[in-house]
């Protein structure tokens, strides 16, 4: 595969292109075809016009990828599977008008919605009430409800991070090697919503904080590795980001627009960018000067 490309459905991959390609299977081994065909062309950014991802051309180059023996694919999913997931996306749940303070509704607490019943439900809560809905997101993720009691209060979801971020690069001080090897180790809290009705002061700030707390505990325990730092990414036409700003999250500036892959601006709309380290030696172990571990919360910085 030495410096050599491929073209397809008028686009040429360069040997880079394909080396992400088979590093986004690797990285990544269960997710289904369709799931790595998104994954791809958002690293990619091989869209339509519109912005729409090309699936079925993805699926179509990595099939061929594979015949050549370049990448090896999951096995196909069949229909009752694609069904099943589907029928996931149309079940919906409703929510109740709760007000007050926070001190009402203690302890908050931050639960991970597992597999089955819990996350079809935190799925068509996000579907139901979030703006960008519960699309699919790349690699890696945790789904949370925030809850008082027995009360659901909202979702978080905590995913893989931006592949190319300009200030965010620039401020870790990290080197492209640097980025491919311990990109992993950032993670995206991609999705937060208190429900409708739901109007607890502080409530979010709160979530926000119970979430720097557990999260590389509860990485660790599914992925068997730790993060070591935050970002999120707040679309201002919409919010303001006051949770994240209340929270001590560190405002870093704006995307240019060019969705999770880093190329072509102006494709999406442009976000403020705020990260929040979870350990004070962060930037020496992306940088592979420090290893990274688990700490305590109280050392956090």
């Amino acid at each position: 595969m030495d410096n050599i490309s491929k073209v397809f459905a008028g686009r040429t991959f360069s040997q880079e292109d394909i080396e992400i390609i088979k590093w986004a299977r690797k990285r990544y081994p269960k997710l289904s075809r369709r799931e790595l065909a998104g994954t791809v062309c958002e690293i990619l950014n091989w869209t339509t016009p519109a912005g729409r991802a090309k699936i079925k051309q993805c699926l179509d180059f990595l099939e061929i990828l594979e015949a050549d023996g370049i990448v090896q694919l999951p096995a196909i999913q069949t229909f009752m599977q694609r069904k099943q997931k589907v029928y996931i996306l149309e079940i919906k749940f409703k929510t109740e008008e709760i007000d007050g303070d926070i001190q009402e509704y203690e302890p908050i607490q931050l639960v991970k919605a597992t597999p089955g019943e819990e996350l079809k439900r935190w799925r068509s809560y996000v579907n139901q009430y979030h703006m960008l809905g519960d699309k699919w997101v790349f690699g890696s993720r945790l789904q949370y409800f925030v809850k008082s009691g027995d009360k659901e209060l909202g979702c978080l979801q905590f995913s893989a991070s931006a592949w190319s971020l300009a200030d965010r690069d620039q401020w870790i001080g990290w080197t492209q090697e640097d980025r491919k090897v311990r990109l992993h180790l950032i993670v995206n809290n991609s999705r937060f919503l208190i429900f409708p009705g739901v109007h607890i002061r502080n409530l979010a700030s709160k979530a926000l904080s119970l979430a720097v707390k557990q999260i590389q505990q509860d990485w660790l325990r599914e992925y068997c590795y730790a993060p070591v730092l935050l970002e999120t990414f707040v679309d201002t036409e919409h919010f303001k980001g006051t949770c994240y700003k209340a929270s001590n999250w560190i405002y870093l500036g704006e995307t240019k627009g060019s969705g999770r892959s880093g190329v072509k601006e102006g494709l999406v709309s442009r976000k403020t960018i705020f990260m929040y380290p979870l350990q004070k030696n962060f930037k020496a172990c992306l940088r592979g000067e420090e290893p990274y571990k688990v700490v305590d919360p109280d050392e956090q910085v």
